[in-house]
């Protein structure tokens, strides 16, 4: 057959699918790709043996063409026979487990590639089958029922998705698996798949496939099960964690929401692990495009990231985000090629819902949710509305160069470190000057810019204007946007002193991406908590938990603020929990130190802020409080070493003003500390505002000269 003719014909098709390759290729990837070639060495053998023609690998699987139902049955049940015989010769890590899925329906066969209804439905047949098992269609059943030589059980009523007419689905008992000894207490499975549109294998996209799937009902949770009863229980604020005892305390107001999905870090299995911001760059693209649909719970990237290169169990994933399926995948890029995988997975059972691989050029990595989002709202006309469909659809730029230097300055910006800020400003810049429309590469300089006075210590009158000119560049450029509204906001607040410039600005960013968790913990940390409006704060800080239960920072920000409204217990149970999941998160050390503080524990402020000390390779963080407490505890020589250390980074270029002004206070320097306090106000120095707040300067916050400031930085009448 020519490349130009099509053909038309009645065909067997088999769907095969490796279980856990993408999970086995974040934690061992020679291993994986080790198993994957053995897998191909194993069952290539076997489709001739049965007049079985393979059409393509689909990453880590087949599909392959028949002319008789029963001979695709009996090569379904002689693959499973052999990889069985394998597994039980070779080290549990190394054994190589199948799902299968046989249809009989019309396909098109059309330039070496097949396409049609008949590919569909058996591509939605095979997520059905049990790790080592087989699933066959209605069509099939009717052909080799009396001829098979195996038991036939017939599935609960599968929907699935977009195959209007309905089909019956059977699995394949195999005598040598316990499913089968166990069959008569075996749970009925109740699952409900969707279908692929046409070409499947061509088609670019995972995001917006993964909305198809939201958008049609693709939630696989059992209203009865353990499973689900088990997510859906309301932790309380003060003693639980998420369904982990190893995780953080998280809100009393979460519950386990069925339309609910977690979109992990894709795995890069690229001989370059340079390659990385490749495969963490469409993660969180994903994510982001999906957290824009309006009922659709989506755990921020930093809960979602917490599981890179981790061999967690999907459940336990799903119970510590309180979501009812993943999405899992990887990236593999060799010269200017680029594949693509991806799974929807049910936490339920662990069955896929979906897989696809995308085979595509380097310079498309843009269209890959772009072109299929367009497909994905059609189909979900009547649940989008408009301006929805809009945010999905669209590219923030349509220069592939500039889109790959942003994915690079986003990789940099998320390490939160000086010198990666730094790199990251530079990618950024160059992405610019790639596409100078380019919102989002705007919007990154704005960020970077922004945390450099924290993270690099250096002066918010160098930094901030050129976050602000970042950020209202990006804002100007797409409106739609609530992250250069988010930098714009808190700028307002901890440059200008403008909060109720500063709250607006947060609260036109959460109208815009209610789900942006940054939001919700930047209006808590910057305005609210500020300006003594602890309740407020803490209702956002709750907010921002629900959509990211295990980010460090937001856990951290919680504990801190709870301990300047007086709930010291709640904040250091919220600490040690959150030490416990994360122990080398600097922060969180040195706010239980600071809590400890306030609560008059001062051995254990030292220790805790000892320890953030060793620590901080930068040596820039935590001297202000250790300081303190060293001074309080009546160790002054410690104390004033402290201040010693503080002033020479003043002198250096770092903003170290507010910090020099908290140990002289803490030694009873009162008189050097006002001094430095209103240098700290001519500086535009950061942390100024917490004079208001924080009560460790409670016994200075009354005298007039620091009335005097707060006044003037609008924190008082």
């Amino acid at each position: 057959m020519s490349a130009s003719t099509e053909q038309r014909k009645l065909a067997a098709i088999m769907f095969t699918d490796m279980v856990g390759y993408s999970a086995l290729a974040q934690r061992d990837e020679k291993l994986a790709l080790d198993l994957l070639a053995e897998q191909q060495r194993l069952l290539r053998p076997i489709f001739p043996k049965f007049n079985g023609r393979e059409i393509k690998s689909t990453g880590d699987g087949f599909l392959v063409e028949f002319a008789s139902a029963l001979e695709a049955a009996q090569c379904a049940i002689e693959i499973q026979k052999s990889l069985a015989a394998h597994n039980a010769t070779v080290a549990a890590e190394r054994g190589i487990h199948v799902r299968i899925g046989v249809h009989l329906g019309d396909v098109v066969l059309r330039e070496a590639d097949m396409f049609g209804d008949g590919v569909n439905i058996a591509a939605r047949i095979e997520p059905l089958a049990e790790a080592g098992g087989i699933c066959l269609s209605g069509p099939v059943f009717d052909q080799v029922a009396n001829k098979l030589g195996a038991a036939l059980v017939k599935l609960a009523a599968p929907d699935l998705k977009n195959i209007k007419t309905p089909m019956d689905v059977y699995r394949v008992v195999l005598p040598w698996t316990k499913q089968a000894q166990a069959e008569g207490g075996r749970k009925k499975a109740e699952t409900k798949a969707s279908g692929l549109s046409s070409s499947a294998g061509r088609l670019a996209g995972v995001a917006a496939i993964v909305l198809l799937a939201v958008g049609g009902g693709w939630w696989l949770v059992r209203q009865s099960g353990q499973t689900t009863k088990q997510i859906a229980s309301s932790p309380t604020s003060s003693t639980s964690s998420a369904t982990s005892s190893s995780s953080p305390v998280v809100a009393a107001s979460v519950v386990a929401y069925q339309k609910a999905i977690a979109v992990l870090p894709f795995a890069n299995i690229s001989a370059d692990k340079a390659d990385e911001y490749l495969s963490d760059g469409i993660s969180e693209e994903i994510i982001t495009a999906l957290s824009k649909v309006k009922g659709l719970k989506v755990p921020a990237r930093t809960s979602c990231f917490a599981f890179k290169g981790k061999n967690e169990d999907i459940q336990k994933i799903g119970q510590q985000l309180r979501v009812a399926t993943v999405l899992e995948g990887s990236i593999s890029k060799v010269g200017n090629k680029l594949r693509v995988t991806a799974k929807l997975i049910s936490i339920t059972d662990g069955f896929n819902l979906w897989a696809e691989t995308y085979d595509r050029a380097l310079d498309d990595l843009l269209a890959i949710r772009t072109e299929v989002a367009a497909r994905v709202a059609e189909a979900l006309k009547g649940q989008l509305l408009g301006e929805e469909e809009q945010q999905l659809t669209k590219r923030g730029t349509e220069n592939a160069e500039a889109h790959r230097l942003y994915l690079q300055g986003r990789y940099l910006w998320n390490r939160r470190t000086s010198e990666n800020l730094k790199k990251a400003i530079k990618y950024f810049d160059e992405a610019i000057g790639k596409d100078p429309s380019y919102a989002l590469a705007h919007s990154g300089l704005a960020d970077c810019y922004f945390l450099l006075y924290y993270f690099a210590g250096l002066s918010p009158r160098d930094t901030m204007p050129k976050a602000r000119a970042a950020a209202t560049m990006a804002r100007e450029q797409d409106n739609t946007l609530a992250e250069p509204r988010v930098t714009l906001a808190a700028i307002k607040a901890v440059f200008d002193w403008d909060w109720s410039a500063a709250e607006k600005e947060f609260q036109q960013a959460t109208a815009l991406n209610p789900n942006y968790a940054t939001a919700h913990q930047w209006l808590a940390n910057y305005v609210f908590s500020r300006q003594g409006r602890f309740d407020e704060a803490i209702a956002e800080m709750r907010t921002a938990q629900e959509i990211d239960p295990l980010s460090p920072i937001i856990n951290a920000n919680l504990g801190f603020i709870l301990s300047l409204s007086g709930k010291g217990d709640l904040a250091m149970e919220i600490l040690q929990k959150q030490i416990a999941f994360g122990p080398l998160f600097l922060q969180a050390h040195n706010i239980l130190g600071g809590v400890y503080l306030r609560n008059g524990k001062l051995p254990e402020a030292i220790a805790a802020l000892q320890k953030m000390h060793r620590l901080d390779k930068s040596g820039i963080f935590a001297l202000e409080n250790l300081g303190f407490t060293y001074a309080r505890a009546g160790m002054t020589n410690d104390a004033q070493k402290i201040l010693g250390q503080l002033l020479e980074l003043q002198r250096q270029g770092y903003d170290k003003r507010v910090g020099i002004a908290l140990v002289q206070h803490g030694s009873g320097d009162d008189e050097r500390a006002l001094e430095s306090l209103e240098q700290a106000f001519d500086d535009h120095a950061t942390d100024l505002e917490w004079l208001n707040a924080d009560p460790l300067w409670k016994d200075l916050r009354p005298h007039p000269r620091v009335q005097a400031i707060l006044k003037k930085m609008n924190l008082v009448k």
